[in-house]
Formats: C-alpha cells, structure tokens, sequence
C-alpha cells in the first residue's frame, strides 16, 4: 500500500528537514505501508527548494514540484493531489509543513481509514491556545457565518489536513473552478468524514504567512464560492429601501400640506443620502465580487505553472 503526503510549502527552509525527520519518526510505527512525501514549493524565495532537494539525494521516496513562481495554497494542493492521482497511491495526505498539524496523528490516521469504513479521516481543532484573541474570535464567527449562509457544514477548527481515498482525490480534481476554497470543497463533493480533535500547536518555527488581510479575503472568497444569499442580501436591502423612500415621500407630502413646512431637516437629509449611497456601493461591491470571480473563471488560466519537479 502507497501513501502520499503533499505538503505545500511557501519560505519555510528551517521546517524541511525538521517536518522530515518527524514524519519519519512517524513512519517507523506503520508496517507494511510504503510512505512517501512530495513537497509544493509555492514559488519560494529563500532555500527551501534546496533543502528539499538535498533532502531527495537522501530519500528516493521524497519528491517534489516548484512552481514558476507563488501561486498559493490552493494551487499547491490541487497539485499534490494530481501528482497523488497520477502515480496511482492508494491515499493521499494534505499537511501543513510547519508541524501545527502535528504528523503524530499519522498512524492514527492511516488506522482508521484501512478500515473502509471512512473515505477522509481529518483533523480538528478544538483549542486556538496561542492565537491573537481577535483572530480566534474572527475565525469562530467565520465558521458561523458560512454554516448558516452556505449549503456545507465546515466542523469549527477542521484543518486542511487530512487523509482521504484516491477516488475522493480524483473528485476533488474533477472541479476544474479557480477559486477554490478547499475546506468547502472536501464537504461538498460527500464522502464519509470522521474528525479527529487535538488542541492547537504553536509553528516549529517562523511566521505563519497568513496575515490577518489574508484571512479575511480568504473567508469572503470562501462565503462566494458557495453561496449565492449575499446578492440576495444586496437585492433585500435595495428592496426595503425604496419601500422606506416612498414612505418617507408621503410623510413629506403630508406633511407640506399640513404644516407648510417643506425645507426644514436639511441634516437628516445629508444622513439619509450617505447611508443610501454607503448601500449602494455596498450592493454595487458584492456585484462586483462576482463579477470578478466570473471574469477569472472565463479565462481559463492554469491554477499553477510547474517550473520543475521530480
């Protein structure tokens, strides 16, 4: 049996050798599985293709693919997957190379989805002891949002990574979109999923390339990916507030003809005008976010360029 863990790596040469040795640590419980590694350089600027690549002349059971330069983590697990596809393993492993997802639960892993009653077996947080405050409560309110927004159940803290069958891999790559958002995709398409918790672990080391700017840009191309309730949301607003113009119309009328008093309120005026046009560009924005997902879809551009790989 073949196994393959793809891991997508961005500036990370001090993790390399360190992920490495873990995994293989890792590796020396598991009989009879034949454990390989390939590693998506996502167009890295220091040496991490060449520790990877020192790490090849060691191990022939490690691989890897660089891009021509960085086309993010989506990209970089698409191609994993493809390459897991294409050599024909039997499962295929999506880990993070900083060792927050810890390679400890491996084996584990690996148990439960021999067993054939799982098509993925994934992992979840159910601690975020470590993160910025905001952060974690930006992310809890996230997973709230896209469950009740969306048609797909995202487990609060489920990581990218996993394990999950070949046959689940193809799947995945059978949805050509651009905009992936990956944590949506792997419940979309079905398949049996267990979920297995640990608490949240701190990077071996460096920085994390996820800025908060990131995440949240990630989370909104997330929210459309899947759903189309915001244009609903734009359509509602556009909807109450020309029944509230046409109100406020007739109060005014009335009021004219009672009172004789058509100019006075010119402050509310200015208030009510602002807040109309801060929806508007609100509605004319989420507009445009589809829009501009369509316009990259009809490109169709390659998620990624492969520069060299072995």
């Amino acid at each position: 049996m073949k196994i393959l863990i793809a891991v997508p790596a961005l500036n990370e040469e001090n993790n390399v050798t360190v992920f490495y040795q873990a995994v293989q640590k890792e590796a020396a419980r598991i009989h009879d599985i034949e454990l390989h590694i390939i590693f998506i350089d996502d167009g890295s600027t220091d040496n991490t293709l060449a520790e990877i690549k020192q790490l090849c002349l060691t191990d022939s059971k490690i691989h890897y693919i660089s891009f021509s330069r960085n086309f993010g983590k989506e990209a970089a697990i698409y191609a994993g997957l493809e390459y897991a596809s294409e050599e024909n393993y039997d499962y295929v492993i999506i880990s993070d190379i900083d060792l927050q997802d810890p390679p400890s639960l491996i084996p584990e892993m690996i148990a439960e989805i021999i067993t054939g009653e799982y098509d993925c077996i994934a992992a979840r947080r159910v601690t975020r002891k470590g993160e910025p405050v905001i952060r974690s409560f930006f992310a809890r309110q996230f997973y709230s949002v896209i469950r009740k927004l969306c048609e797909i159940d995202i487990a609060d803290g489920a990581r990218d990574f996993r394990i999950m069958t070949i046959q689940m891999a193809r799947s995945l790559l059978s949805l050509k979109e651009k905009n992936r958002f990956s944590k949506g995709l792997f419940v979309w398409i079905g398949y049996k999923t267990k979920y297995l918790e640990y608490e949240n672990i701190k990077r071996k080391s460096g920085e994390t390339k996820w800025s908060f700017w990131k995440l949240c840009t990630y989370a909104i191309d997330g929210i459309i990916a899947f759903t189309t309730v915001p244009l609903y949301i734009a359509a509602i607003c556009g909807i109450l507030f020309c029944f509230i113009s046409f109100l406020i119309i007739i109060y005014i009328i009335i009021k004219t003809l009672v009172f004789g008093d058509p100019v006075a309120g010119w402050p509310s005026t200015i208030c009510i005008i602002l807040m109309l046009g801060g929806i508007q560009l609100f509605s004319i924005g989420i507009l445009g976010l589809y829009l501009s997902k369509t316009y990259i879809e009809t490109k169709q551009r390659p998620l990624f360029i492969i520069r060299e790989k072995k």
